[in-house]
């Protein structure tokens, strides 16, 4: 396969692997969603954050077998169509580009939050702009065959470890003295709100901080030995992160208290806030630097992501064809990346990191769905783990979805069918002579 050039060549093993993982993962979700889960839910967030690990561990282990046994780019967009059928199939590709998309504009936008209050210059009007010029710069550095070089992944992730690192053991003499009065009420649902859908939203919200595990399914072209690799990477992923992201929480927290922690609005600089009651000197520019490579980190991988779906999409002409084309080298999907990179672009342009990341939400979710469904019908013998645990990540995935803002869920199934009716026109022009 690697000798074809339709195909792209394996180069990853596990670390490779686990650090792209990492590099997708351990960004947004622990610089801006604690934050916006937090304003949902007030200190029960740490639980958010519990509930969200669970959820991703079981869809993390139905990727994983599904990867293994199936390794190709384009993740349960092709599951779909290998176990399940041709519509459910699209529908999977549709949400992961809807969903990673926002997740993207995110990351791009929570860049821009960090990197202006290092300087600031948090309430300017350069926020979009710098979103949008980021998404721009990250592109060409796509298109330039980034993705050969995984040194690059491999310094971004360690910068960001280190700066989350620091955050947790700065913070940690504040978050004992301050957590008793922080924490109290444990339950402190925004208004409006019940306590336990509150809860869910932000499980829902805390989950999608999980699922940059994915971007370990999609590499399953590029990866050597994807029945191994794949599994021990994603694992190995989500045991960090988790680790990771309850620490974070549980110090954010106890020292700012979950009302300073939802201060994201138009800074999306959460855990800054945060930062600035503790009794350490220059501890707020220390948690930038690391906030700001997480942000670039996480954007880079999603692009290379969703671009090797769009790729995918391209070649069953479920999107058009130009799409599944690749450089003189084998090496990237260039009309994908680009398409990929403007609408990210727009998506940044809404400026609110709530109403993208609770986009990402649903979307991703539904998408999931599907990925806890093709598991379900593996034949025994492909099969690593019990079939409840498919079971268990499904029903997790359907119910959280629809604890999201109604507005959100409302026009995510709007777009299931407009994507639907698009598949529908593309399968109808695929039968023409």
């Amino acid at each position: 396969m690697s000798e074809d050039p339709r195909h792209l060549r394996r180069e990853l093993g596990v670390f490779g692997a686990a650090m792209m993982g990492l590099g997708s993962i351990i960004g947004t979700g622990v610089f801006v969603s604690i934050g916006v889960a937090a304003g949902i839910t007030g200190p029960s967030v740490v639980l958010a954050v519990a509930i969200g690990a669970m959820v991703a561990t079981f869809n993390g282990l139905s990727s994983a077998q599904l990867a293994a046994n199936h390794p190709v780019s384009g993740g349960t967009y092709e599951y779909g169509y290998r176990y399940l059928n041709p519509w459910l199939g699209f529908t999977a590709g549709w949400m992961f580009l809807l969903a990673k998309s926002a997740s993207a504009a995110t990351a791009a936008l929570g860049f821009a939050g960090y990197a202006l209050n290092a300087f600031g210059a948090g309430g300017s009007g350069w926020l979009v702009p710098l979103a949008v010029a980021l998404v721009a710069v990250l592109t060409w550095v796509v298109l330039a065959g980034i993705r050969s070089s995984n040194r690059t992944n491999v310094v971004i992730v360690s910068v960001t470890l280190a700066s989350l690192a620091f955050f947790v053991l700065a913070g940690l003499p504040t978050a004992l003295a301050e957590g008793a009065a922080n924490y109290t009420p444990f339950f402190a649902p925004e208004e409006g709100r019940g306590t336990v859908p509150a809860l869910l939203y932000a499980s829902a919200l805390m989950f999608v901080a999980y699922t940059g595990y994915g971007r370990i399914a999609t590499l399953g072209e590029e990866v050597r030995e994807p029945r191994t690799t794949i599994p021990r990477a994603i694992v190995t992923a989500l045991v960090a992160v988790g680790i990771v992201y309850a620490a974070v929480a549980l110090v954010g927290v106890g020292a700012a208290g979950s009302g300073a922690m939802a201060e994201v609005g138009n800074r999306a600089a959460p855990l800054e806030v945060a930062a600035r009651t503790f009794r350490v000197p220059f501890a707020p520019q220390v948690l930038a630097i690391g906030a700001v490579t997480a942000m670039v980190g996480v954007l880079l991988n999603l692009i290379l992501g969703l671009s090797r779906v769009l790729l995918a999409m391209g070649r069953r002409r479920d999107m058009p064809s130009r799409f599944a084309r690749l450089d003189p080298t084998g090496a990237t999907p260039t009309a994908a990346v680009i398409a990929v990179g403007i609408v990210i672009a727009a998506l940044a342009v809404i400026g609110d990191v709530r109403t993208t990341w609770s986009f990402s939400a649903f979307t991703v979710l539904v998408y999931y769905a599907i990925t806890n469904l093709a598991a379900l019908v593996l034949p025994a013998e492909a099969r690593f783990y019990p079939r409840w645990m498919a079971w268990v990540g499904l029903v997790s995935c359907l119910t959280l979805a629809f604890f999201v803002q109604t507005s959100v869920w409302v026009v995510g199934l709007g777009l299931v069918a407009v994507g639907l009716a698009w598949h529908a026109v593309a399968r109808r022009l695929r039968q023409t002579p």
